[in-house]
């Protein structure tokens, strides 16, 4: 979705729409990460407006997301519903500034130079910061065996029993308190 900056009024106008997010399933298979796969569309709820050059957008997305889990290696679904808030302010240096040291203020700032505001790129970034660092397919996964490789979550240990550290043998032969 784009938006004309000179549309942007100064009093919070509300939107919803479907954002297209499916170029992020693109991204990922590129760079080969299988962590998550991400739904097509994303229902976008945003309130806009601006403060004299400055443009405040605060919303939230919600979709049904897929992910692998780092534990189990098991596909599994879940809903991601997040609020964001983001400010765009002009790019200093479409504004004849010369480049200088940012201030720690300015550190969360993202900037503008066109006369049309491009949402989806930030939209994408939104979903990106939403995600969680590990995909989990829940808190109690045991994940898998480290013997045999079998799910723990569906099916007991397949391993003949703990062999050991071949190298601890000679201690296994110890008799305490004789």
């Amino acid at each position: 979705m784009k938006i004309s900056v000179d549309e942007i009024p100064q009093s919070p106008k509300e939107i919803q729409f479907s954002e297209c997010v499916e170029e992020l399933n693109e991204i990922y298979r590129r760079s080969k990460n299988r962590d998550f796969v991400f739904p097509r569309l994303l229902e976008v709820e945003l309130v806009y407006y601006r403060s004299g050059s400055q443009l405040f957008f605060s919303g939230s997305f919600s979709g049904r997301f897929n992910g692998c889990c780092g534990r189990c290696l098991e596909n599994y679904s879940f809903n991601l519903n997040k609020r964001f808030d983001f400010v765009l302010t002009p790019d200093p240096s479409q504004a004849g500034r010369r480049a200088e040291e940012l201030h720690a203020d300015e550190l969360g700032l993202s900037y503008y130079s066109t006369e049309e505001i491009d949402l989806t790129p930030l939209i994408m970034e939104q979903v990106m910061l939403a995600l969680p660092t590990r995909p989990l397919c829940s808190e109690d996964c045991r994940g898998l065996c480290a013997g045999c490789g079998g799910n723990l979550n569906t099916d007991p240990c397949a391993c003949s029993g703990a062999a050991g550290d071949p190298r601890m043998a000679i201690f296994r032969t110890l008799k305490v308190g004789r």
